[in-house]
């Protein structure tokens, strides 16, 4: 890897989590649910997002700067595991299943679906 990688990588996740705590703190202030909203919804626009990139057709530094940077800081796979074992330990054992199936099944399905989307648009 590259200087120039590293740091097109580097710009791209310094914006992706500064995207992803804008955002979550919009959503935590606008909606309250039972399970946490903010970084499912997150992760699963994430999801659709990077199968959308998939089949961008886009160069090696797009995706490292959109894909590996941004998008891996924008989604939050430790903060969705604290929350899933927070939801379990505090007994809210329907809210934690609940969580894991929209976000391991809506996560793969939004994959897919921008996937294939992304064939028709790029």
């Amino acid at each position: 890897m590259t200087f120039f990688e590293l740091w097109v990588v580097g710009i791209g996740g310094f914006l992706g989590a500064i995207a992803r705590f804008s955002f979550s703190r919009f959503i935590n202030k606008k909606f309250t649910f039972r399970i946490p909203i903010a970084t499912a919804t997150i992760n699963l626009l994430g999801s659709f997002l990077l199968g959308l990139l998939i089949s961008s057709g886009l160069n090696n530094n797009s995706i490292l700067f959109l894909g590996t940077g941004f998008m891996g800081a924008f989604t939050t796979f430790s903060t969705f595991k604290l929350e899933g074992v927070q939801l379990y330990l505090n007994k809210r054992k329907k809210e934690f299943f609940i969580y894991n199936l929209i976000s391991y099944g809506g996560g793969i399905l939004l994959a897919l679906i921008g996937s294939e989307i992304g064939k028709y648009l790029f």
